[in-house]
Parts: C-alpha cells; structure tokens; sequence
C-alpha cells in the first residue's frame, strides 16, 4: 500500500462521508482523507484558493471520490474542471454515488471519469467497496505522472 497517498472525498451528505470515514477505518487503511462537502470546497481545494492555499497542508490527491447529485456546482461541474485544467486533470476520479441512470454513467465517462461506482446500501458492502478501491487505484495502479508535460510523438517524415 502506499502510504504517502491522499484521497478527496467529494459529497454533500454528511452521513454518506461519515459512512465512507467509518469504512475506511474498519477497513485499516491508513491514507489520508480530506473531505469536500460540497462541489465549490471541492474545486477551491483542489485549486488551492482561499483556506486551501497551502499546499503543504492540503497536498493535491492521488485520487478523488466524487459524488454528482450535489446542490449548486455538482459532480459533474466539478469533473469538468478538473478534466479541463492542466495541473490536475491527470488525478483519477472515481465517482462514487448512488445513481444508477444510464444517462449519469454515460455523461461520466463522456466527462473524463476514471471508474463509476454506485454506492452500496449495507455497510459491509460499502467496506468492501473500499478495500477495493485502495487494493486498485492506490496499490496496483501506477498513477500518472503529475506536473510532468507529455512529449508528442515523433513525426513520420
């Protein structure tokens, strides 16, 4: 596992981060959750304005958790910002939400979603649902290279 890893966790119902927070505990991993309620604290976060500007403090993610049914700025806002912004677009994103239309799904991954998770509804399930997240996208999988330009591909001449 890597500990150095940090997780975003993005959603409007305080029950549902509590939940996700007690999951993660009975889980026993040890990576650093910081919590957005809702999508603008999410996207000041991960920008670094206002009480989150010191990046020391509140280090960008190596993964987000986000929710789309949010009031105001929801998931999907805040998805396309970050898809659309070059100093984070690479930080996967796993939405994690209790939506199961087609349509949500579809526009997800239209978006720049990296995975697509619906909440389960026990909390045994919700534990398992952690474990793997941290099993696949902070210990199997190599994460992108932040901060690093991409070199285009040679030119057949």
């Amino acid at each position: 596992m890597n500990n150095e890893a940090f997780i975003l966790l993005v959603d409007d119902n305080r029950m549902d981060i509590e939940l996700a927070l007690d999951a993660f505990h009975e889980a026993r991993l040890i990576n650093r959750i910081e919590t957005a309620s809702s999508g603008r604290e999410a996207l000041d976060y991960l920008f670094g304005r206002g009480d989150y500007g010191d990046r020391k403090r509140y280090p960008l993610p190596n993964l987000i958790l986000l929710d789309l049914k949010m009031p105001g700025i929801d998931g999907f806002d805040v998805l396309k910002q970050i898809k659309t912004a070059p100093l984070i677009k690479r930080i996967p994103v796993v939405i994690l939400t209790s939506s199961r239309e087609e349509g949500d799904r579809a526009l997800s991954y239209d978006i720049g979603a990296n995975s697509y998770l619906v909440k389960p509804v026990s909390f045994s399930g919700f534990i398992e649902v952690i474990k793997q997240i941290e099993n696949y996208w902070l210990s199997l999988n190599i994460g992108p290279p932040l901060g690093v330009t991409s070199k285009p591909e040679a030119e057949n001449d």
